[in-house]
């Protein structure tokens, strides 16, 4: 492992199950931009089979002609998901490649995909509630209260997961170069604490009691699992890493 990277979850570009119908695929790294300086996160999708048979993909990674192979055999890939305004580099790619699939836009995306110059089309807008097209399977709501940014959080209901982007994030010390180990412990999102960074939560300041609101509702999903974008995910013991990861809410 070089200085600047972490290591991945291979293998990467491929269907991992959850569990009937919910799949995740663990992808390559991204730089994201903390503290002034550009960290390595490894990525990952969560790909669900609607009742209709169609795909629901959120968060899509890069689409490798491996990967394509393999989604094609599962079903038809009909939904394109930003669940919030950081993660969406990727849809333009995957609207090219599914040309019948639709592209949901989440609070503030377009202009921050203006503003960065990456081209991709929305479609529609994801809201408070879930479209009738997978409200059988998933539920849903925008959780606010940051001044940065809004997430679109969602609830796989027969797998009991739930299925987040940045509002926790579980990075393993141990894959993680140690040039950036220290900065992902003082950001609050080192495994097995793994939280939303520092420099997110300070958005919340002042407005806690909205986001508090919406941890309540989160809560009362009772979920088992937990899918994060980045690092380790949660299988079993959903609820109670919910309440050990938002604790900074008071």
């Amino acid at each position: 492992m070089s200085h600047n990277t972490i290591e991945l979850y291979e293998p990467l570009n491929t269907l991992k199950p959850v569990d009937e119908n919910i799949w995740i695929v663990d992808g390559a790294i991204v730089r994201m931009a903390m503290y002034g300086t550009f960290i390595p996160f490894p990525t990952r999708m969560t790909i669900v089979r609607l009742n209709s048979g169609e795909l629901w993909c959120h968060s899509p990674v890069e689409l490798t002609p491996e990967l394509k192979a393999e989604i094609d055999t599962l079903g038809s890939v009909r939904h394109l998901i930003s669940p919030n305004k950081i993660h969406y580099a990727n849809i333009g790619a995957w609207a090219q490649a599914y040309p019948q699939a639709t592209a949901w836009a989440s609070p503030g995306v377009r202009d921050r995909a203006s503003q960065q110059k990456i081209e991709v089309t929305f479609h529609a807008d994801l809201e408070d509630e879930p479209s009738p097209q997978w409200a059988a399977d998933l539920d849903q709501f925008i959780f606010r209260g940051s001044r940065f940014m809004d997430e679109v959080v969602f609830f796989h209901r027969n797998s009991s997961t739930l299925i987040l982007a940045d509002l926790i994030e579980n990075f393993e010390p141990d894959k993680v170069s140690k040039n950036f180990r220290w900065l992902i412990k003082l950001a609050g999102c080192a495994s097995p604490d793994g939280k939303a960074p520092l420099d997110l939560r300070m958005t919340f300041w002042g407005r806690k009691q909205q986001a508090r609101s919406c941890l309540k509702r989160m809560l009362q999903w009772q979920p088992r699992n937990i899918i994060l974008s980045h690092g380790r995910w949660y299988r079993d013991n959903g609820t109670a890493e919910l309440h050990r990861a938002f604790r900074w809410l008071g």
